[in-house]
């Protein structure tokens, strides 16, 4: 399942990922290695990136490449993984800011406008993120949004080849202020503007 959600946000535009985006995706994941690491590992290869792009084509995944809305440069990327439908109707986040736009407010805008995207368009009911307890950038990004700690994981994933403790956050479709949800909540997903 690729990400759907298309459109702009103040400061940020969302994009499915394409082989298009392959070069100027590598080169920022590799010019970002300071700021992500050890925390995530970006795709930073060809090899890599058709992997990345192989697994957003499944119909359990979301992808989509946030982009600066002035200069159109990738800002990072979001992923809503392991999408789970029936009962549990649920996905895991994952998301990475490049280090050319950090610090600018934009993830927060990407991010909000892919959590609309997860609950009205893609019809989830629960996400959730799991944040190495050191990652304090990441921890206060899922808190702004209003995710709520769940609990701790020791050793919950392996990132960079370590088994690496995470703190479990989440939200719930039912506390995404509607406000925040595109109009038509529920409906199939479709290109929308989000507000920042």
């Amino acid at each position: 399942m690729t990400g759907q959600a298309r459109g702009t946000s103040p400061g940020v535009s969302l994009s499915a990922p394409s082989t298009a985006d392959a070069g100027e995706f590598i080169a920022a994941a590799r010019a970002s290695a300071m700021l992500t690491h050890p925390w995530v590992a970006p795709p930073d290869s060809a090899e890599r990136y058709a992997e990345f792009l192989s697994r957003a084509a499944g119909d359990n995944q979301a992808s989509y490449l946030v982009r600066h809305a002035e200069c159109g440069e990738l800002a990072g990327y979001i992923t809503i993984n392991n999408i789970v439908r029936g009962a549990l109707c649920s996905g895991y986040l994952g998301y990475a800011a490049f280090a050319s736009h950090a610090g600018r407010g934009l993830m927060t805008a990407g991010l909000r406008a892919v959590v609309s995207d997860a609950f009205a368009g893609l019809g989830l009911h629960r996400l959730e993120a799991n944040v190495q307890p050191g990652n304090v950038r990441s921890l206060r990004l899922v808190q702004r949004l209003g995710f709520r700690l769940e609990g701790y994981s020791p050793r919950y994933l392996m990132v960079d080849g370590d088994w690496r403790d995470h703190e479990r956050w989440a939200l719930l479709s039912e506390d995404w202020p509607s406000g925040d949800r595109p109009p038509g909540a529920g409906s199939q997903p479709r290109q929308q503007s989000w507000p920042a």
